[in-house]
């Protein structure tokens, strides 16, 4: 009777255990998400605008470089409108991200923006971006997304280059039909 208790024993604490774990793996995004946003790791941003400072630091300048990247499974051309360019921090700079849908199918996009380093995020402030919503393009459309930041002027002085760049992912529901869609922004 006592190897049966102390198999019960096992087996309760084995699946508590499991179960442990499993609560554990669908807690870590979400623990992962907020670790980022205070240590500023992995370049996170937030998706919302911001007021600029309206002060300007014209005694440096920082590289900004802005990289675009698809999503393995996003069939979308996308590139920025340029590559680098130099600013200085307090200063709007103000361009466009280049997205074409070569497909034969309404497709809808979401970018999602990443910083390096990661101690320069919280410095860009992004005014205005085509981050901040979907992107919905028709088959064979093209268009230009616009982006407005700033560096903010508290940019530590050791930071030089910042990049700026965007992962297109293809969020198109996959029930709607394809073909049929209009509109679009």
């Amino acid at each position: 009777m006592a190897k049966q208790n102390q198999h019960k024993k096992t087996v309760t604490t084995l699946l508590l255990g499991a179960a442990l774990m499993f609560g554990f793996g669908f807690a870590l995004v979400p623990l992962y998400d907020v670790f980022c946003r205070i240590t500023g790791l992995n370049g996170k941003v937030d998706l919302v605008a911001v007021e600029p400072s309206g002060i300007v630091d014209n005694s440096r300048k920082v590289k900004l470089q802005l990289v675009a990247v698809n999503n393995e499974t996003m069939p979308w051309k996308f590139r920025p409108r340029e590559v680098v360019t130099e600013l200085s921090p307090g200063e709007m700079y103000q361009t466009a991200y280049l997205a074409g849908n070569p497909t034969e199918q309404y497709m809808i996009a979401q970018a999602i923006p990443s910083v390096s380093p990661s101690e320069a995020a919280p410095f860009l402030q992004k005014i205005n971006c085509f981050c901040f919503d979907r992107q919905p393009l028709q088959a064979r459309e093209e268009k230009a997304m616009p982006l407005v930041l700033s560096i903010d002027p508290e940019l530590p002085e050791h930071i030089r280059t910042i990049t700026l760049s965007y992962t297109l992912f293809d969020i198109t529901p996959k029930s709607e039909p394809q073909l049929s869609q209009r509109g679009g922004s």
